[in-house]
């Protein structure tokens, strides 16, 4: 076998840009290194700028130890509940509590454990070997519907689904006080001052502030707290926590943005709709209602 591995270019990008996508189990410091070392190539030339545009149908290639990566280690103990499957793609309903994805391949007790597991065709998808094929996350604390694409086809088809916002997502939130009529929060989001983790309300214009639209609909109120259908047409990081924090009723158990104590967040994604990946077919899945979040109305 060969010491040096070929990647093709499918797009006009930058380099770095172009090797953070295809290789996301190395960070963007040391891709940048590898560069400014000489230790990529484009069509054969050395390149040692991270900001050399590629074309569609060039070569980039470097040594095939920066390449080979493990996968997200299979954990077939783990047992979550399959919510839909077939040859193309799947749907896990996430427990609150277990991440989305792996951030090493020596991480265990994640989705993407489980999805190594009973999916092993996964690990040769594009996006990063830890990710298994999840093609969107779902915050540590919240439950839910999370996608899974079983083929290449499928992870790119479901990708720019997800990326041109023909995805729709809808959420429970179990919110601190009493919320009459259905609205739409439009406030751009950034990341807060000294603590990036965190969202806040920004105006348009301040640097880095993201678009974002959320909108609510109460279902019910017992008087101290109201449970919501949210609906996002963005994805912004903690856009529902962040907007429902903005307007004065954070989600309960959300310690971060406000919220009264639980014992767990109360944010669920209850359904989601998308196209199927490969007869695109309309699809509706569905995550039934924890009980913590089975609001009753007074």
């Amino acid at each position: 076998m060969s010491d040096v591995a070929t990647l093709d270019v499918d797009a006009p990008q930058r380099l770095d840009h172009f090797l953070c996508r295809c290789l996301p189990h190395l960070s963007r410091r040391h891709l940048q290194s590898l560069i400014g070392a000489g230790e990529v190539r484009v069509n054969g030339r050395r390149a040692t700028k991270k900001g050399i545009q590629l074309r569609g149908g060039d070569t980039v290639t470097l040594a095939r130890k920066w390449v080979a990566v493990r996968s997200a280690e299979p954990q077939p103990e783990l047992a979550l509940p399959v919510l839909y499957e077939d040859a193309d793609l799947a749907a896990i309903d996430k427990p609150a509590g277990l991440a989305s994805v792996a951030q090493r391949v020596t991480d265990r007790e994640t989705v993407a454990n489980f999805v190594a597991a009973r999916y092993p065709e996964t690990a040769a998808l594009a996006g990063g070997a830890t990710e298994s094929g999840i093609v969107h996350r779902l915050d540590t604390a919240t439950s839910g519907v999370l996608l899974v694409a079983r083929t290449a086809a499928a992870h790119t088809e479901l990708r720019r689904q997800f990326a041109a916002h023909l995805v729709e997502k809808e959420y429970l939130a179990v919110v601190g006080g009493h919320i009459e009529s259905a609205g739409t929060i439009a406030h751009p989001l950034v990341g807060k001052a000294g603590d990036p983790s965190r969202m806040v309300v920004a105006e348009a214009d301040t640097a880095g502030a993201r678009a974002a639209e959320t909108r609510i609909r109460p279902l019910r109120s017992d008087g101290q707290s109201t449970l919501l259908a949210v609906r996002i047409a963005t994805g912004a990081r903690h856009q529902i926590r962040a907007h429902l924090a903005a307007i004065g009723h954070p989600i309960v158990g959300d310690a971060g943005y406000g919220g009264a104590p639980a014992a767990r967040l109360l944010l669920h994604a209850c359904e989601v709709r998308f196209s199927h990946p490969a007869t695109r077919e309309s699809m509706t899945i569905r995550s039934p209602t924890p009980a913590e979040l089975d609001l009753q109305s007074n």
